[in-house]
This record gives C-alpha cells, sequence and structure tokens, in this order.
C-alpha cells in the first residue's frame, strides 16, 4: 500500500469539501451564456450529427406566466365555491409554475438565448 500514495494524502476530499474553485474548468462568462452552452439541455447531443439542442426561454416563461395565473385565478375560485381540495391542487400548480417562471427569468437574465 505504500507505493498508493501520491502527494498528500486526502487533498482530492479536502478540495471537494472547501469553497476553493475548481481549476480544470474555466469558468463560464456571460459570453458562453449567450452563445449557448452545447448539450446543456440534451442528453444525447453529439450523437449521431445532432445539433445541439437550444431551449425557447422565451416561450416556456409565457407558458409559465399562463399557467401562473390561470391556476391561482382557478384556485381562488374553487376555494371560494367549496371545492377546497381542487383549489388546494390547481394552488400547488400555481406555486409549480411560479418556480418555473422564476428560474427561467434567471437563466434569461444569465444571457442565455431562447
Amino acid at each position: 500500500m505504500a507505493g498508493v500514495r501520491c502527494g498528500r494524502a486526502g487533498t482530492s476530499i479536502r478540495r471537494s469539501m472547501t469553497s476553493e474553485p475548481d481549476d480544470r474548468r474555466p469558468r463560464r462568462t456571460r459570453e458562453d451564456y449567450a452563445r449557448g452552452l452545447p448539450g446543456y439541455h440534451d442528453p444525447t447531443a453529439g450523437f449521431g450529427g445532432a445539433a445541439p439542442a437550444r431551449s425557447a426561454l422565451t416561450l416556456r416563461a409565457v407558458l409559465a406566466g399562463f399557467g401562473l395565473v390561470f391556476c391561482a385565478v382557478a384556485a381562488a375560485l374553487m376555494i371560494m365555491s367549496g371545492l377546497t381540495a381542487l383549489g388546494a391542487a390547481l394552488a400547488v400548480l400555481a406555486v409549480v409554475a411560479l418556480v418555473d417562471l422564476g428560474w427561467v427569468l434567471h437563466r434569461k437574465r444569465r444571457g442565455e438565448p431562447g
């Protein structure tokens, strides 16, 4: 087992547990996100000559906004009419749409195309 040691013992474990930046991969710039990350949304990117997938973030933001408004209004109407279980389910869907809208807007603000 003497030949197994190389350098300081536990270096890789300590590096992953600290907040030191990983020197092996360069930090992404705003231009990288504006150009789009190749294969970011497609696990099969590069197989068979397929082009890297791009996300339609604006469409996704519009659909999430519509889902948020529709589910929130429908939940309020269902709860006021006495259908509490259906209203609660619609409220949960409204929260999911809100989280999705927030994440999409974060990605657009970061500079990703779409």
